[in-house]
């Protein structure tokens, strides 16, 4: 079976769960708290020398790291990723800009609110942050204006990637009211078959 080391607050955790799910595909799933330090020890190393989650160890002992590289191994062969070259570069395109100029400013945001203390310095950088961020949500409804999906007009991993942070950006301070292609995108992926919530897979 597979096993998911993971963390359930976490929306790059929260993408391969959702995917699991969606293709009714069980795994063993191990929840490391990143605020403890979980991930920085030797036995998790050794799996992930770059100390983070998730990480996904295949049925044959063969370990796999970061989200949207997991994404792609699963999706593979299904309808979640295009056969077609040019839409599966497509796809790529999407998770490249998801882990660059999306992740970096919306994710963070979240996580300097939900697990760091008012007073923290870290959280000086919350409005560069949300700029950034607006910056992609603008990137993404200008996109969604004209489509249903992200790519080829169907759900891929391109939608569950840019879902993750997407669906609890006002975690960190986002407003997304001023969003409404990207807010009817959000209702589309809720409603997909075998849609599970953020923190529904915590038994896997």
């Amino acid at each position: 079976m597979l096993t998911l080391y993971d963390y359930l607050d976490s929306g790059n955790g929260y993408k391969v769960r959702l995917l699991l799910a969606q293709l009714g595909r069980p795994c063993e799933r191990i929840e490391l708290d990143i605020d403890r330090g979980e991930t920085r020890t030797p036995d998790f190393l050794a799996i992930n020398p770059n100390g983070r989650i998730p990480a996904l160890v295949l049925d044959d002992g063969r370990p796999l790291a970061e989200s949207n590289a997991i994404l792609c191994y699963l999706a593979e062969g299904t309808p979640f990723l295009p056969a077609d070259p040019y839409e599966r570069a497509l796809v790529m395109q999407w998770l490249f800009f998801e882990q660059y100029s999306h992740e970096p400013y919306i994710a963070v945001a979240r996580y300097l609110l939900r697990h760091l203390p008012a007073d923290h310095p870290r959280r000086a950088r919350l409005p560069e942050l949300r700029e950034r961020g607006h910056q992609a949500l603008a990137v993404m409804e200008g996109h969604l204006a004209g489509n249903a999906f992200f790519v080829g007009g169907r759900y891929s991993i391109a939608d569950i990637a840019l879902y993750a942070y997407t669906h609890v950006a006002a975690d960190g301070g986002y407003d997304l009211s001023g969003y409404p292609a990207l807010g009817a995108w959000l209702q589309r992926i809720a409603a997909q078959p075998g849609h599970r919530g953020l923190f529904d897979l915590a038994e896997g």
